[in-house]
């Protein structure tokens, strides 16, 4: 008798403890730790200068000299240096005729090289890998680029692949908030993000103004991440996740529209971007600030943030790019700022939203002048500049923002787990950077092109 009063006293608190432990399993299996990145960086022969860009655009036989000067106007003024790299068929000359074999060459390039040096640098074997994700939007492909990884590496039959295409810039922060939301049915498990893009079957070759924007600015490159919750590893890890918020406004028409994959009336297929662009990130980075500011700042920060709101509001002040972060001070709660190179006017935009400063922006603006816009690997060439530059320091906090396609914002806060001085795919180059001027030396050298220059040109470029 006195034994089965003393088991229903116990029942409860056996009860109690199970579920607490269930608890504590399930908060450490929320973990996200970064061991290592490694960035893409092309041969030589792969750079796209600006000279090298203007040769394209003189090849393009749909141009009229208006679509020309606008079209080296936007190059010259985008931000990009004279070191970027971009894909093969384009350097050859093959832009209107490009085979699948050159999609598959740039990315087999950019996937194998960074995963190449990843397992190399930290001594992790394929075969130990559990979660594999890999973002490329435009080349789908079958069997699928993560099929492609798990052959050349010979991975284990029971890996965990998930390939996403379509998510745009903003695609390498999904595949990282998909690895920590993975993290919590697996215990110490073994992650790998493939960031990168296709950009060979997708040189844009008609003449509308609007789908030309994309061959000023986007490039060859990319990334690999590893990624783990095994807090065994923790020691060996460079960063720490604190925060993902994904935010994304594509049931509202005009922001799904803004940037869209379309076909010009000549059957080119393109990126049509729209005035809308600027409106809708706006609303998706308002949006996802809301969320994410309570969890980044002090209670004193928060506070003043929502009175200067209200007072904003009750004035029937509006909302735009630049005035989605008004009254946010993001420095109380971050240290380090790593956005999107996405051209210069979105770098400048994000600045001016978060009320930050040159230095601030440094990293991103480097990151666009030597690399150009990577797509969904833009950040972490951003990140290695910081890191490059000595500037990562033991418990510092940084912040990514990422805008994409669909319309979408993706931020995350990142928390730095030990002083960081890799020069990574910076090191042949650091010591240069930031450069006297970022003015483009060929900013004045087209300026004078006219209908003759124009006609000589092409018939130069036409000579066997």
């Amino acid at each position: 008798m006195e034994f089965l009063i003393a088991l229903l006293y116990l029942l409860p608190l056996t009860y109690l403890v199970f579920h607490l432990c269930k608890l504590v399993s399930r908060r450490r299996n929320q973990f996200c730790y970064m061991l290592a990145y490694e960035c893409y960086k092309a041969a030589d022969e792969a750079r796209l200068s600006t000279g090298e860009s203007a040769k394209v655009v003189f090849r393009n036989k749909n141009l009229g000299l208006e679509e020309f000067r606008f079209l080296l106007q936007t190059i010259v003024n985008s931000g990009l240096g004279e070191d970027t790299y971009g894909p093969k068929n384009v350097i050859a000359g093959r832009e209107e005729s490009p085979s699948l074999i050159d999609a598959l060459s740039e990315i087999d390039d950019i996937i194998f090289d960074t995963l190449d040096r990843l397992f190399a640098k930290t001594g992790v074997s394929p075969s130990n890998v559990d979660i594999l994700v890999v973002n490329v939007s435009l080349l789908p492909g079958l069997p699928s680029l993560s099929a492609r990884v798990m052959n050349r590496y010979k991975m284990r039959d029971d890996l965990k692949v998930f390939n996403l295409s379509g998510m745009g810039c903003s695609a390498s922060l999904v595949a990282v908030d998909l690895v920590h939301q993975l993290f919590k049915s697996y215990n110490n498990a073994l992650a790998i993000v493939v960031s990168s893009e296709s950009l060979a079957p997708n040189w844009y070759c008609g003449k509308e103004k609007s789908m030309m924007l994309s061959n000023c600015l986007f490039r060859t490159g990319g990334c690999s991440i590893l990624l783990t919750n095994n807090r065994a590893l923790k020691h060996k890890s460079i960063m720490k996740l604190n925060h993902s918020v994904r935010t994304h406004i594509g049931a509202n028409d005009e922001a799904y529209g803004c940037c869209f994959q379309k076909e010009d009336g000549l059957g080119y297929r393109g990126f049509l971007l729209t005035r809308a662009l600027p409106k809708a990130g706006a609303h998706a980075f308002y949006t996802n600030l809301q969320v994410l500011v309570p969890k980044i700042l002090p209670l004193r920060e928060l506070l003043r943030y929502i009175i200067v709101t209200r007072r904003r509001k009750a004035k029937g002040a509006t909302t735009s790019f630049e005035t989605a972060g008004a009254g946010l001070n993001l420095k109380s709660g971050i240290d380090h700022f790593c956005l999107h190179p996405g051209g210069r006017a979105v770098i400048d935009g994000i600045g001016k939203c978060l009320r930050i400063n040159e230095y601030d922006l440094e990293p991103s603006r480097m990151a666009l002048h030597r690399f150009g816009n990577t797509s969904a690997g833009g950040l972490w060439y951003v990140l290695g500049y910081m890191e490059a530059k000595k500037r990562l320091k033991k418990g510092d906090k940084i912040l990514m923002v990422s805008l994409g396609a669909g319309f979408k914002c993706n931020n995350c806060v990142w928390e730095v787990m030990k002083n960081l001085e890799d020069a990574n795919v910076w090191e042949d180059c650091i010591d240069r950077y930031p450069p006297k001027t970022l003015v483009n030396p060929f900013m004045e050298k087209y300026s004078w092109i006219n209908d003759e220059y124009l006609s000589f040109i092409r018939f130069h470029n036409q000579k066997p």
